[in-house]
């Protein structure tokens, strides 16, 4: 049911293009997924995604378990049916948000104690529980939990992190081999920005012959020169056969150097974030639509873009409707947005299945600026 397979390999980098089945269709690779925390990707409509090109997307398992409810998703018959989305769906292990509300959490030896920053309830997650959540929202790949560490972290605490890590990667493996349901379960990567802590998490968690990989740790703090590293030196480890997918990174420049360490698939918040706020990508990089200077400018927001949004209104038109705080404008912004981004993966594929991959890269991150 789940399968990964390389189709195209770059000559001169470790990029590869290749596609990984589930239930609910193929995901081409390199993939970038939008975030759908709550179940949607903020302004956009599950047809308005498949028109600019999304795959797969990605939910938040711990928002989900607090609001609406597991049980209100399972009543529907599951996250798919819940959200009206077709396609496949991953779910985090709700680590990552729970290292975010460090405040308010405590790690225990089985699980972890946390208090929901929307009413103060207090909730005890487990691996069991993370697993169970998951089964009910019937989302296509999911991930046991972990613990992700903050950065700056001391390598004490990181290799405290790294063992939990594996001993609840352990515990939720058999319960999915028992269990046997039609969802692929991803092992988790920690390891901070220790090689060495990197390395055996590597080896313990691959040891558990898990359906994929997920890189996770990275893009919490770090410098984009340790972010690239742990990306690179990890990726190389994992093993050739099976997908790997690097959690929370998002900046084009990023995406392609991952992708050339042979990085498959990708998430972060960036494109829509930055879409609703006015931050829009184009192939010469980064632009603010509020500044000034385009109040009488009637080009396209990238001129070599071919979304709905570059046919049909100006630069002036965009920086009106952000300054007015207009609603149009963060649908426009995350249209656009999400195409550039489904667009530069559509062409990291293709050029990869040409062999050009580096040259094309290399072009494309120099015509980038800011």
């Amino acid at each position: 049911m789940f399968d990964f397979k390389v189709i195209a390999r770059d000559k001169h980098t470790e990029a590869r293009a290749g596609v990984f089945t589930t239930p609910h269709g193929e995901i081409e690779t390199p993939c970038f997924m939008p975030v759908a925390t709550l179940a949607n990707v903020k302004t956009m409509t599950p047809k308005e995604l498949v028109e600019i090109g999304v795959n797969t997307v990605i939910c938040n398992t711990l928002h989900l378990y607090t609001r609406p409810g597991v049980e209100i998703i399972e009543k529907v018959g599951g996250l798919h049916k819940f959200m009206g989305w077709e396609r496949p769906i991953v779910t985090d292990s709700g680590g990552f948000q729970v290292f975010s509300l460090s405040d308010i959490r405590e790690i225990k030896e089985d699980g972890v104690v946390f208090a929901s920053p929307f009413d103060g309830s207090k909730h005890f997650l487990t691996p069991e529980k993370v697993l169970e959540i998951q089964y009910s929202l019937g989302s296509d790949i999911i991930h046991p939990l972990d613990i992700c560490p903050p950065y700056p972290v001391s390598k004490k605490e990181a290799e405290k992190a790294v063992k939990k890590t594996i001993e609840w990667a352990r515990i939720s493996k058999k319960i999915h081999e028992e269990r046997g349901t039609h969802q692929a379960l991803f092992g988790i990567v920690q390891g901070s920005t220790y090689h060495d802590l990197r390395k055996l998490a590597v080896e313990e968690t691959v040891s558990l012959e898990f359906d994929g990989y997920s890189i996770g740790g990275v893009a919490v703090g770090e410098s984009k020169e340790e972010l690239l590293d742990i990306s690179s030196y990890t990726a190389s480890l994992l093993p050739e056969d099976k997908i790997r997918y690097l959690m929370g990174v998002g900046e084009p420049r990023d995406l392609l150097d991952c992708i050339s360490f042979g990085v498959d698939l990708f998430d972060c918040v960036i494109p829509t974030r930055n879409g609703r706020t006015g931050t829009l990508y184009t192939w010469h990089g980064k632009i603010n639509i509020k500044n000034a200077k385009y109040k009488e400018d009637f080009s396209p927001i990238d001129e070599n873009c071919s979304c709905y949004v570059c046919r049909t209104f100006t630069r002036a038109y965009l920086r009106h409707l952000f300054v007015t705080h207009e609603l149009l404008a963060q649908r426009l912004g995350t249209i656009h947005n999400l195409h550039f981004f489904m667009e530069l993966m559509r062409e990291a594929r293709e050029h990869i299945k040409k062999g050009d991959f580096k040259e094309w890269s290399e072009k494309v991150k120099g015509g980038m600026h800011g």
